[in-house]
């Protein structure tokens, strides 16, 4: 079942966090915040709406960084029910799409709960502040993803961010498979 999640809360400071990422790491908020900048996303392996972007994901992710936007994934599904999400599987996803960004996993989905975040993949995306301007969705796409050449909505956010500071009045929300919580 589809989900999307609130509209953005202007100002909302991005909970801090350290976890550990598929690259051996323990990531701090600090240690990926960037000075134009964060965006943090919640995603998952399994999740149809998220396999449809990922490379869509991984492309604003690297042009985002160029900008000066610090960037990191999290995964916090759980991953007794959901084993295609655990730990080894994110490993290889993100050495297979080469992502450009920390991938993290909070096992005690405490983050996922921190942020707020309804399902995957779900976006924030903050000033150089850490005070949130972003809750939408990537691009147009679905289940499916939408024509290449789309309007390419968190990329554009996040590059107003980047220059004024503020994200766009108007967003729309993006839409995916639930966060799959502990019993």
């Amino acid at each position: 079942m589809a989900v999307s999640p609130p509209v953005c809360e202007f100002g909302r400071k991005a909970p801090d966090f350290a976890l550990p990422g598929t690259d051996g790491k323990v990531w701090w908020l600090a240690d990926v915040a960037g000075p134009k900048g964060t965006l943090i996303l919640f995603i998952c392996n399994h999740c149809p709406y998220v396999r449809s972007v990922i490379n869509r994901i991984v492309r604003d992710a690297r042009d985002l960084q160029a900008l000066g936007i610090g960037v990191a994934a999290i995964s916090s599904n759980d991953v007794v029910s959901y084993p295609q999400d655990g730990f080894d599987q994110m490993r290889a996803l993100a050495e297979e799409h080469r992502f450009p960004f920390p991938y993290l996993f909070d096992e005690s989905q405490d983050i996922a709960k921190a942020y707020g975040a309804v399902c995957t993949p779900d976006f924030f995306g903050y000033n150089a502040d850490l005070a949130l301007q972003y809750r939408g969705r990537l691009d147009a796409s679905g289940r499916q993803a939408a024509a290449p050449d789309v309007r390419r909505d968190l990329y554009e956010a996040m590059k107003q961010v980047a220059q004024t500071g503020r994200g766009p009045d108007d967003q729309v929300p993006s839409m995916g498979c639930s966060i799959k919580w502990k019993g």
